[in-house]
């Protein structure tokens, strides 16, 4: 545990002509007449509070009514192309609530809010600046794990789905100390899978406002799930305690429940059941997984500097000399899922 620095302005990686023609083979491109910069023309905004009054970092953003009459034409439009392909039957029931906007973080996204006023139902989504590195992340996170991932991507422009669920360090305060014990145990099952899939698939940066807790209700017991929301770390920083959510102070609740309610045994039992589980995903999705690494392979999405420590990082993790030779983040991924496959394969 301690203070992990991470680069708080990550560069915004452009998206490249191979990895623009992956995603429009694979039905993640869209064409719209609207671009991130435009929901950037608002006029006023209004700092949003917490139930407790404390500064979230988002701002309500107002728009000049005329202006506002085509964006919201335009977003009504995306929320139609995200969740039903484009069918417009459903645009004159839908309103935008809300805009909001966040000052914190690389992407700041605009968060919208569309509610369908036949039965007053809201749906949230995402518009940010594109970025390869965070596209990246959503694949791998689509191809790895049993997580479904809805984005679209339009030029500098990335457009993603709200991800249910209740954010980590709301958690951890508000709901943990009402857990059972057996809860507790689960709980701490689901964070040893959730930190050993970020290390494989190098998605980083997983404090605890950065993923979800899901609870889920089966037949008389509560189960849940955890998935990250947020990608912008995806194969950036160097350090390799950055893909370890274990090591992040704002985690030391949970980890001190793992360590309580789990023998190593039983750790090591559910790391193994994870890798197990991605060579599946990996084989059943082979030719899809080998053409984005392709790209990425040379896609240059981090510092060489951080390429380096990187991989003499995970080359003293895992014992693999294969990490001395990788030359990109690209080569990285690779070279750990095929770590993976080699060694785990027999659990399936």
């Amino acid at each position: 545990m301690g203070d992990i620095k991470i680069a708080f302005r990550k560069p915004i990686f452009p998206v490249s002509e191979k990895l623009l023609k992956y995603l429009e083979k694979n039905n993640r491109t869209v064409k719209l007449q609207f671009l991130y910069e435009d929901l950037l023309r608002f006029s006023d905004s209004i700092n949003i509070l917490d139930k407790n009054g404390k500064d979230t970092l988002w701002l309500s953003v107002l728009y000049p009514e005329h202006e506002f009459q085509e964006i919201e034409a335009c977003l009504n439009k995306i929320y139609t192309l995200l969740h039903s392909d484009g069918h417009e039957a459903t645009l004159p029931y839908l309103k935008v609530d809300t805009i909001d906007f966040c000052t914190f973080g690389n992407s700041r996204p605009f968060r919208v809010r569309v509610r369908n006023i036949l039965n007053d139902n809201y749906t949230n989504f995402y518009i940010k600046k594109a970025d390869a590195s965070r596209i990246y992340g959503l694949e791998l996170e689509d191809l790895l794990s049993t997580n479904r991932i809805n984005f679209l991507v339009y030029k500098n422009t990335l457009i993603e789905e709200h991800i249910l669920g209740i954010p980590g360090d709301i958690f951890i305060q508000d709901y943990l100390p009402r857990c059972s014990e057996l809860e507790k145990s689960q709980i701490s099952k689901e964070f040893v899978k959730f930190n050993e899939r970020c290390l494989i698939g190098l998605l980083g940066d997983m404090r605890s406002y950065n993923y979800v807790i899901i609870p889920v209700h089966d037949f008389d017991q509560v189960i849940y799930r955890i998935r990250p929301i947020d990608f912008d770390q995806q194969t950036y920083e160097g350090n390799v305690k950055v893909y370890l959510p274990q090591c992040f102070k704002e985690n030391s609740v949970i980890v001190k429940m793992v360590l309580e309610k789990l023998k190593p045994n039983s750790i090591e039992q559910y790391q193994k059941e994870v890798r197990s589980h991605i060579v599946k995903r990996v084989t059943s999705s082979q030719r899809r997984f080998e053409e984005l690494i392709s790209i990425m392979k040379k896609e240059e999405i981090a510092p060489q500097a951080h390429v380096e420590e990187l991989k003499a990082g995970l080359q003293k993790l895992t014992y693999d000399v294969n990490f001395k030779y990788c030359k990109s983040m690209g080569d990285i991924v690779d070279t750990g899922i095929k770590f993976v496959i080699r060694n785990y394969k027999i659990y399936y």
